[in-house]
C-alpha cells in the first residue's frame, strides 16, 4: 500500500459507524462496544463532544483505492503545569481494519502522530494498552515506547 494513496483526515459524523465497527472488531472491543444499525445515540453524542474540543483529534485514514476507512485513532493534547506548562500528547483507540493488519499501516499512523505531536509542541507522546494485548504492546515497544509508569483504572458502573 503506497503512502501517497493514504490520506489522514478528521473524522466526520458519517464516519462514526465505521469507527465503531473497528472498535468492536476484536476480543476486547466486542465486549464493550455495541455495533448495530442504527448505532446507539451515545456514540454520536460522544463524537460531538470530541469534535468540539480543540484538544481532541479523532482521525481516520483512507486509501484512495478503498471506499471504507482503513484506520482510526484519537489524539488528545493535554495541557499540564508540569514540564513548564508543556502539552502532552496521548494516543488512544488505534485500530487498523482487520483485513489490512500487518501491512505497515500502524507504523504510518504512528509516524503521522509523532509529527503532529511535534507540530503542536508536545513534549511527549504517551499511550496505554490493555495488558491482554501482547502483540500491540510489542508493536509499541518496537516503535520506541518505554514502559515508564504503572497505570491504574477505577471503573464506574
Amino acid at each position: 500500500m503506497s503512502e501517497k494513496s493514504m490520506t489522514f483526515r478528521r473524522a466526520t459524523k458519517n464516519d462514526v459507524p465505521c469507527i465503531v465497527k473497528m472498535l468492536a472488531n476484536d476480543n476486547l472491543g466486542n465486549l464493550r462496544e455495541k455495533y448495530q444499525n442504527p448505532l446507539p445515540e451515545s456514540y454520536y453524542t460522544a463524537f460531538e463532544i470530541i469534535n468540539s474540543d480543540p484538544n481532541q483529534e479523532l482521525m481516520v485514514l483512507e486509501n484512495e483505492n478503498d471506499l471504507e476507512i482503513i484506520g482510526t485513532f484519537q489524539l488528545t493534547f493535554i495541557p499540564y503545569l508540569s514540564y513548564q506548562g508543556k502539552l502532552r500528547a496521548q494516543i488512544e483507540n488505534v485500530f487498523v481494519r482487520q483485513d489490512l493488519t500487518g501491512q505497515g499501516i500502524g507504523k504510518k499512523i504512528f509516524a503521522w502522530v509523532i509529527e503532529r505531536a511535534k507540530e503542536r509542541n508536545a513534549h511527549l507522546l504517551q499511550l496505554t494498552s490493555d495488558k491482554k494485548r501482547a502483540n500491540a504492546i510489542k508493536f509499541y515497544e518496537d516503535l520506541g515506547f518505554k514502559t515508564s509508569h504503572e497505570g491504574m483504572k477505577l471503573h464506574f458502573k
